[in-house]
């Protein structure tokens, strides 16, 4: 019931996910971003403690995979779990328990790792990858936008999909980019949507945080 893609862009530096589900703010639960150590996620009867506890044991210093491979070999109730994950040097791992829901795959290749489970067939996370390599001069939104659309293209889940989420980082301990859409009709067309909107205000926020006397005015009551 999840399609995922984590992704690093080796031009910037920039670490992302994008992921769609059946169900409500899949976001919220399965997409994990860290500045300077990678993108993990955790899916299907997620816990959502293992994807940071994916990103923690990158920060210490090991690869994606040696990453995945600790955390699938000491989790509790791991058989329920899929797994991805990339590091800050491009590395990819992932792991699917046997109790995995559906058809179910993953793949991983540099750069990139992507998973789904319940698909419409097993095809899905090698067309995100692609989708996601073919143009590494655009914006990692860019491109994890059109990797979970070439997911949805390429069959998506057996059923229909109800939300969607992107968590980009970049420098700075926080996102940049955290969009949700948590119950639609069409999910990866409004988060897409919503990254077209974003995309151009997006470095502005991080001027008001950082300094606040040289950003722009958006023109709003009481805004100077």
């Amino acid at each position: 019931m999840t399609f995922s893609l984590v992704g690093r862009c080796r031009r910037t530096g920039m670490v992302g996910a994008v992921v769609s589900s059946s169900s409500p703010a899949v976001a919220a639960r399965c997409a994990h971003v860290r500045a300077g150590v990678g993108a993990a996620a955790s899916q299907n009867v997620t816990d959502p403690r293992l994807g940071a506890l994916l990103l923690e044991v990158m920060e210490s210093g090991r690869s994606a995979t040696e990453a995945v491979e600790a955390v699938a070999s000491e989790a509790a109730h791991i058989e329920h779990r899929q797994l991805t994950a990339v590091d800050a040097n491009g590395g990819s791992g992932a792991y699917s328990g046997e109790r995995t829901l559906g058809l179910h795959t993953a793949h991983c290749e540099t750069d990139a790792a992507a998973a789904g489970n319940l698909l419409a067939n097993d095809a899905v996370p090698s067309a995100m990858a692609q989708a996601f390599a073919a143009h590494p001069e655009q914006h990692l939104g860019d491109r994890l936008v059109a990797a979970l659309q070439a997911g949805l293209d390429a069959g998506g889940e057996e059923g229909p999909v109800r939300s969607a989420g992107l968590v980009v980082c970049d420098r700075e301990s926080w996102p940049v980019t955290d969009l949700r859409v948590d119950w639609d009709d069409q999910p990866i067309a409004r988060l897409a949507e919503l990254w077209e909107l974003w995309k151009p205000q997006m470095d502005d926020y991080v001027t008001r945080a950082l300094d606040p006397k040289s950003a722009p005015s958006y023109a709003v009551p009481g805004d100077v």
